[in-house]
Order: structure tokens, then sequence, then C-alpha cells
């Protein structure tokens, strides 16, 4: 069988590889891989919102306490994701990849089995583990088996199934309370997890350092509290919960453990998270404008459902249809994804499409009951389209000039600040939207308060092009596949 053919022995050089082998690590075949793994990630990460009030019922609990379930998945995140490029370098991309696969299913039937909020809480906590690892060390596969040529591609595959997770969670979440129990959330990973580990088992090329760098167990200590408290301070906002000084208290310590982290780190030459890959010209800067990015397509999902229930009066599976269309213009991406890049280059994309997408958000906070509902699913298509081509070249463009022996600390600190990213966008236009509610006096959100937040995320955002101006012309030319 063709699985057999892949030696047991890392491939080095992609070039070198047997026909075998070739087929083995076609682009594709890898990045649906990949991306079938993060799609049931994204997916659980945003259907598990829509059911907290059932399962609160479930467990005899305030609705405001299970919010720790939510935070709890965060922290796991926060906690692993920094050394999930080391472990990988170390054991390989193959068994790692899969065991985190493994070890997320095993994660979501547990939390499906847990009889209280308790064991719930450790069910996510050890889903997280398993989370952490896929998201960069998936990310690790498709940049150390994809020729730079074929990296665009590659990347679009991956890129579609991971924001659909995200958009198509809560009418999902929504459809399987409704007419289902909460525990077929967790469920139905467990299909998805089963075929993601053969598939990753028998397809995907086991690549791994021959001299791994000494795993740095205080580097470890500092970065875990530092992002685990900036996280669960960042959440605690976004859900209002110790909003005063609980939260401010838990950024306070983080801040302070980061600098501690960020002290300790200069003297090692393999830290955890490595910021002078910050000084890669293309590293940082995609790094610098995905995260201002990040700040509006991490309130979308957020916003969206909220105001189109609230504001509109309709029920959930209804506003769930409408913010589809963001989904579909992200699949209409990866047809367009290489035609664009090859005819502007990553420069002109990155501002020209990030400024229109952005600006687009901003339209958002015009969203009203009068609004022919074409026009708003047009300004959504159109929104979901430029979007995901502005992160397909950030997600690609980060890696153009960062050496092979790097690249897995690259993909640690590059997802760790996408999740940071997203996560602060939320709690922006949190912040934004309670802001306005309270300044306006009213008990609930009303259209007027999500405008505020709409645009709030937007000016924010709109900092991001002009970072992007600061990119060479020809940067990732051979990415893009121009001469």
């Amino acid at each position: 069988m063709v699985q057999r053919a892949l030696p047991q022995t890392p491939i080095k050089n992609i070039a070198m590889a047997s026909p075998a082998q070739r087929r083995l690590l076609s682009p594709r075949t890898t990045a649906l891989i990949v991306s079938s793994a993060l799609f049931m990630e994204q997916l659980d990460s945003t259907v598990l919102s829509t059911a907290l009030p059932d399962m609160a019922r479930s467990f005899s609990v305030d609705p405001l306490h299970m919010n720790v379930a939510l935070t709890a998945y965060l922290l796991s995140l926060a906690v692993f994701i920094p050394i999930s490029g080391k472990v990988a370098d170390r054991f390989g991309t193959r068994p790692v990849f899969s065991w985190a696969i493994a070890l997320f299913t095993l994660g979501s039937i547990l939390c499906a089995q847990a009889g209280s909020l308790k064991l719930l809480v450790a069910a996510r906590l050890l889903q997280g583990m398993g989370g952490a690892m896929m998201v960069p060390v998936g990310r690790l596969v498709l940049l150390r088996t994809v020729a730079k040529s074929e990296l665009v591609s590659a990347m679009a595959w991956l890129t579609v199934p991971a924001t659909i997770g995200p958009v198509i969670g809560p009418p999902v979440g929504g459809f399987i309370v409704t007419y289902l129990n909460w525990r077929w959330i967790f469920y139905i990973n467990v299909p998805v997890g089963i075929l993601g580990f053969v598939l990753v088992t028998l397809f995907i090329a086991d690549i791994k350092e021959r001299t791994p760098a000494p795993f740095d167990a205080l580097g470890f200590v500092f970065s875990s509290i530092s992002l685990g408290c900036v996280m669960f301070g960042l959440e605690f906002l976004t859900r209002g919960v110790g909003a005063g000084p609980t939260a401010w208290g838990l950024i306070a310590v983080g801040a302070v453990s980061g600098l501690l982290y960020w002290r300790h780190s200069r003297g090692m030459t393999s830290p955890l998270l490595d910021f002078r890959l910050l000084k890669i010209h293309t590293f940082g800067l995609s790094v610098a404008a995905g995260t201002l990015s990040r700040i509006s397509v991490g309130a979308l999902p957020f916003l969206l459902p909220m105001m189109f229930q609230l504001g509109f009066g309709i029920s959930a599976a209804q506003s769930g249809l409408i913010t589809f269309a963001l989904a579909t213009g992200s699949l209409l991406m990866k047809v367009g994804a290489r035609t664009c890049l090859g005819l502007w280059g990553f420069r002109n994309t990155l501002i020209w499409v990030g400024l229109a997408g952005t600006l687009l958000t901003g339209v958002c906070a015009g969203f009203r009951p009068s609004w022919p509902i074409a026009s708003i699913y047009i300004v959504l298509l159109f929104a979901g389209f430029l979007q995901s081509l502005q992160f397909l070249g950030y997600n690609t463009i980060s890696y153009a000039d960062v050496p092979r022996e790097r690249m897995s600390s690259a993909t640690s600190f590059y997802t760790t600040c996408q999740q940071m990213a997203l996560s602060l966008g939320i709690a922006t236009s949190a912040g934004a939207l309670a802001g306005a509610r309270f300044v306006s006096g009213h008990d609930l959100p009303t259209l007027n308060d999500f405008s505020v937040a709409f645009l709030v995320v937007t000016c924010v955002s709109l900092m991001a092009p002009l970072v992007c101006l600061k990119f060479d012309p020809n940067a990732g030319a051979e990415l893009a596949g121009r001469k």
C-alpha cells in the first residue's frame, strides 16, 4: 500500500522524496488533513457558547458560572501553545499531531460524559492541551513539507475550514441544543477526530530535528503564567465577570510575568517564545499588522449574532444563516487567492485588501432591520472573501524569510500572537459595547451600541494597512509565483 512506502526516518528534503512519498506529501492532501483537525478545534471553540444555559440547567449551577468552561480551554491553549514547536522537534510532527488529535477527541468524549461542572472543566483542560498542539504543529507540517511555490495554495486550503468553523458554530450549537442534547456538541468531534488520526498516521510525513534544543522549564513557567493570566483576564472582561480588580489584577500579573520571561529569554539560544524572530522583517511586520487586523476579525463572530438577535429581534437560527455569508466568502477566496497574490504581490494585497475588508467591518455598524436582507448578505460575503484573503497573506508571508531551523519556534510564536489577538478583539468589542450601553443607560445593548462597538474595532484595525506599507514590494515574490 502507498502509506507503507513512507520510511520511518524523517524526511529532511521534499525534493529528494520518492514518487510514493511525493503522493503522500501532496500539498492539497496535506492541507486538507491538517485543516480537518483545525476545523474541529475552531468549531468546538464557538459551538459551546450557545449551549451554556442548557448545560447550566443540567449541572444545576448559575449560568454565569459556566464561563469557566470557556476560560479553562483558553487557559490550556495559552499554557501549551508555546511548547508545541519544541515538542514537535523532539518527537516528530506526525506522532505529535496525531496524538494531539487523539487527546482532543478523548477530551471531547470526557466533556460529553461530564456529570458536574468540575469534571467538565477538567475535561476542557485536557481538550485544550490537544488543541494547543494541533494548530501550530499542523501549520508546521505544511511549512516543512510543501514547496514555497505551492505554499499559497496549501494555505488557502488550510484557511477555509478554519474560517468556517467559528461562523457555523453558533447555528450548529443552536440546532443541537434545540433538537438533540448539549452532549452531542462534544460527540460530533469523535468521528472527525478518529478520521483525522487515521489520515495523519497514514499520509503525513514524520519530520523532527536531529539535535533538538533542551527544554526551558523556567521559561515555560514564566510564559504559562503570563499568557494564562492575560487571556484569563481578557476573558473575564469579555464576559462581564470580575471587570474590576480581579480582571485587571490578572492582566497585571501576566504583564509582570511576561517581562520576567523576556529578561530570561534574552540569554537563551532557543527560547520557547523567541522574540528575536521579530527582527526578521517580513515576520515582524506580519505579526504587528496581523494582530491589528485580527481585532476586527475576532469581533465579528462575537458582535454579529448578538446584534441580529437583540437588535433585529430574530432567532439564533436565523442570525446563524445570515452570518454564514462570511463563510461563503471565505470559500470563494480559495478560488482567487493565487491569482490575486500573483498579480498584486503580498504588499499591495495586504494594504488594499486589508483596507477594504476593514472598511466593510465598519459598514456592519450601519446594519438596520430596514436594510434589504440581500444587501447584508452582499456586505458579509465580500467581507468574508477579503478578510480570508488578507489572513492567507499574513499567514504565508510571515514565514517567507524564516530559516528552516527556526520554523518550529516561528509557528509557536505566531500562533500565540494570533490567539492573543483574537481574544483581544473580543475583549475590545465587548468593552466598547459595554461602554456604549453604560453611556446610553440601556439595560440591554441597542443597535446604536452595537454600531459604536463595530466602529471602535474598525478604527483599531485601520492601522494595519499603514504597517503593511513597510513591506518590500517584492516581499514573498517566490511564494506568490511572481517573477
